[in-house]
């Protein structure tokens, strides 16, 4: 199964998306739940219209799954709710002050930075797929 990126955007008001495989699919949702419905949907309806007109669908839209990238400002913006800074800072190792920074997109992480906030919250995840109640 093929991974297909889709970049996902935080505004004050709604989630947006796009596909950069696909130019022009592109969707919207007042939550994250349904933006990723919107742009299932955007996405087939996309593919369709590609075979109706005869263009050429690209290979890895045979057997795929889409995986949602954030920005570092808008995934932060995102788990605002869930995870405080320190909790972050515990998780990542990066200071509150810098996390600061990033959620309010006065500055963007570089790529090292952004791979430790990935990682941290990946491992976050795994081991709360092991816990059992």
């Amino acid at each position: 199964m093929e991974k297909v990126i889709v970049t996902v955007e935080l505004t004050e008001n709604n989630y947006s998306a796009y596909l950069e495989m696909l130019p022009g699919c592109v969707s919207t949702g007042k939550t994250f739940e349904e933006l990723k419905k919107n742009i299932r949907e955007a996405v087939s309806f996309h593919l369709d219209g590609m075979s109706e007109d005869g263009d050429e669908i690209p290979n890895v839209f045979n057997d795929y799954e889409l995986v949602f990238k954030f920005d570092p400002e808008s995934l932060l913006m995102h788990y605002r709710g869930i995870f405080t800074n320190s909790a972050l800072k515990r998780l990542t190792g990066i200071n509150d002050r810098q996390l600061q920074r990033y959620a309010s997109g006065k500055t963007k992480p570089k790529p090292a930075q952004s791979e430790k906030i990935t990682k941290a919250l990946h491992n976050l995840g795994k081991e709360l797929l092991v816990v059992e109640l």
